[in-house]
């Protein structure tokens, strides 16, 4: 349990957020600890600080639930994507994925882990119990994208890896855990905030 939340505020406020938190920063933060002290049968704070930096990186640090290029709707999202791809700035797109289909549903990027495409929000309904296919604004909502990220991560449900293939009594790779969302994807810059953020926690874990 994450008991003197004080002191990891503090440290991470100077280590990741140049001395200042905004209080949606802070809530993301809260939901996501509050989940692991109520919901982790485990103590790897390794784990735990992963997940933080992940969420970190993927929301532009701002610890909340975002979509696909950080627009504010559906539609703003789905013209940026579309710019980008007719000018040849998605290489790795081979279809374009945030078009909505026939429901007139967009299967961009949501939550603190841009989940993407019809078949991942299959599988993360399938995780979470939640009908993200049915509605997948959903992803939107801070307590759906925190179980989200906790069930995606620690299961390996959205790339095949999962946390306890990185962290473990016997491995610790901070860089290569980045293949649990993104492949290598910026996996070093995560693995930095991962690091300040375990710094954080140990702090807070024994002070």
């Amino acid at each position: 349990m994450i008991s003197n939340r004080a002191v990891f505020f503090k440290a991470v406020r100077m280590s990741l957020f140049d001395g200042r938190l905004k209080q949606g920063q802070v809530e993301g933060m809260t939901a996501i600890l509050d989940r692991w002290d109520a919901g982790c049968d485990e103590a790897d704070l390794r784990r735990l600080a992963y997940m933080l930096a992940t969420a970190h990186h993927e929301t532009g640090r701002t610890m909340q639930p975002v979509r696909e290029t950080f627009a504010a709707s559906d539609d703003r999202a789905i013209a940026i994507l579309d710019t980008a791809y007719r000018r040849g700035r998605l290489p790795s797109v081979s279809m374009p994925y945030w078009r909505r289909d026939g429901d007139g549903k967009s299967w961009l990027g949501r939550g603190l882990v841009q989940l993407t495409h019809k078949v991942n929000y299959v599988r993360m309904s399938e995780a979470t119990g939640i009908d993200l296919v049915a509605a997948p604004e959903r992803a939107m909502d801070l307590p759906v994208a925190v179980d989200i990220l906790f069930k995606g991560m620690h299961s390996g449900a959205f790339t095949g890896k999962r946390l306890a293939d990185y962290f473990s009594p016997v491995r610790e790779d901070w860089t290569g855990a980045r293949r649990i969302i993104n492949g290598r994807d910026k996996a070093q810059l995560v693995a930095s905030h991962g690091r300040l953020y375990l710094a954080g926690l140990i702090l807070a874990a024994t002070a």
